[in-house]
């Protein structure tokens, strides 16, 4: 099959990114802060002092931003594959509210109940794949809202042929097609009202009144419309809000209390134009409800980046979409600002998944101090989308693998263990959430620098904490307000195990480089 249209369009969205950086401008910046080292490698000098001010008195913020995480369906979540098990066991203990499901594109099967269009009578509606994952994905989040995003639109319904697909192979072209059949968007709404339908109202009626019954009552917090669409069929802000409208107008008649997410797109500093029109009440029908919109950012380092370099990489990166964030605040707040942001999508992906498509290709090994340095800019986007006012903040994805995105895991394909990223998120999720107040925080550095970043909180019941992220390869020795204090902490002697707790004594501790730790004040 030809890939090349897929590898086009994923090395499209890393130029959005801002992969392609200079590396030799980097380098000078490496040498100039003298890591010219190999990652992890001795150290040639005594650590660098972060001197910690915060005044916690004066609080900047009131939280309200919720930590949690993407599932994306793929194989190794079908019942009887090898980590299956412990997958949904790893989602389960998380206990994170807002997560989003997300069966996608590249297995047609696994997300599309309706592969054939409706034709002399009869249908092709057909959930025996995809029940089983989706119920226990529903299952592991009980008691936890969550988002449904069934975002492949079957591809009958466009101007376009239908490929053919295998359960456990990936079809990255199925996305083909620009012009619904119906540009009314009535039919794909109607598509998806049915799978809704089907898990919330225990069956629907399809296109010819045949009843299809499922037994499943289950309740769909949020209702996702579609799933980066500026790289899947790439609508116009136009049409995409035509198609919205078609689906929540029909979803919303079969599930009342469902509230929907929209745009989701893959690279938002290059579409100001979609949330200008999106957002506007006056493009959408009268009484649509626009509770939510999306979008997503991944640090993409260039395939000539090492682990050295891309610690430089990712956070700059980090701050250039923290500027596309502030302008897109300023956008919603003008035209609507009831509607909550949901930034659900957030990681990194290595130079060498861009590659995956490319026949006979081998993934590269990925070092372990990559899942640090991934899950240390996870934390530092977190406060930082904390401090301007962001709903949710999900880390993608709970399973990736070799063909499908391996190092946006967050357990090992192999074995089911979470990483270093998982546990960042359960450091997170357990220590911080909505109702905190965030208070003024500095760190004083030499030469004014940022290499380590630091913000306080008073959580809801009172306590005293303060979130601490390494974004540099070594180590810093942390000059801490007086008191005893606990510190736990996920670095790269942890690894794969959950986060160590230390105890501070002397208002000093040291934070390994990639680290990050959350400091209870006692």
């Amino acid at each position: 099959m030809n890939r090349r249209p897929a590898v086009l369009r994923i090395l499209a969205l890393a130029c959005l990114l801002g992969a392609a950086g200079s590396l030799a401008a980097t380098a000078r910046a490496a040498k100039a802060t003298g890591l010219e080292r190999s990652a992890g490698g001795p150290q040639t000098s005594p650590p660098e002092s972060a001197t910690l001010t915060i005044d916690w008195t004066k609080v900047v913020r009131t939280s309200n931003t919720t930590p949690t995480l993407q599932v994306v369906v793929n194989p190794l979540l079908r019942r009887g594959a090898s980590i299956h098990e412990k997958a949904f066991q790893a989602l389960k203990d998380l206990g994170c509210d807002y997560v989003r499901y997300v069966p996608w594109l590249p297995y047609p099967r696994l997300a599309v109940p309706a592969l054939d269009a409706p034709a002399n009578g009869r249908t092709s509606w057909d959930f025996s794949l995809i029940d089983p994952m989706t119920l226990d994905f529903l299952d592991a989040q009980k008691g936890h809202s969550i988002v449904l995003n069934f975002s492949t639109i079957p591809a009958w319904m466009f101007k376009t042929d239908k490929p053919v697909s295998d359960p456990d192979q990936p079809v990255w072209d199925y996305t083909q097609g620009t012009d619904l059949r119906d540009p009314t968007g009535k039919e794909q709404g109607e598509y998806f009202a049915r799978l809704v339908s089907w898990y919330t109202q225990g069956g629907f009626t399809d296109e010819f009144g045949k009843r299809h019954e499922s037994d499943h009552k289950r309740k769909i917090d949020y209702w996702e419309v579609l799933n980066e669409p500026d790289l899947e069929h790439k609508p116009t802000p136009e049409k995409y809000t035509i198609w919205y409208d078609a689906v929540v107008s029909a979803i919303h008649d079969v599930s009342p209390g469902t509230k929907f997410v929209g745009i989701s797109l893959a690279a938002p500093g290059r579409a100001p134009e979609f949330f200008e029109y999106f957002l506007n009440p006056k493009n959408h029908k009268a009484g649509l409800p626009l509770d939510a919109i999306s979008y997503h950012f991944y640090a993409v380092p260039a395939l000539d980046h090492t682990p050295e370099i891309q610690q430089f990489t990712f956070f700059e990166q980090a701050e250039r979409f923290l500027d596309t964030v502030r302008y897109i605040e300023t956008i919603r707040k003008r035209y609507s600002p009831q509607t909550i942001t949901m930034i659900n999508e957030i990681g990194s992906i290595s130079a060498d998944d861009l590659l995956q498509f490319q026949p006979g290709h081998v993934a590269k090994l990925i070092p372990d101090s990559y899942w640090n340095l991934s899950g240390a800019l996870y934390a530092y986007l977190f406060s930082e989308l904390s401090h301007i006012g962001i709903d949710v903040a999900g880390e993608s994805q709970l399973v990736g693998y070799p063909t499908q995105f391996p190092s946006v895991t967050m357990v090992d394909w192999r074995d089911g263990r979470p990483n270093a990223r998982y546990w960042v998120l359960k450091l997170l999720h357990d220590n911080f959430g909505p109702g905190d107040k965030l208070v003024e925080t500095k760190v004083t550095l030499p030469e004014n620098q940022s290499y380590v970043h630091a913000r306080g909180y008073v959580a809801r019941d009172g306590a005293r904490k303060i979130l601490l992220v390494n974004k540099r390869d070594r180590p810093f020795e942390i000059v801490l307000p007086a008191g005893a204090a606990r510190a736990d902490m996920v670095d790269q002697t942890t690894a794969f195990n959950p986060p160590a707790t230390r105890q501070v004594a002397g208002g000093k501790m040291a934070l390994p480089g990639l680290g990050v730790a959350v400091v209870t004040l006692q």
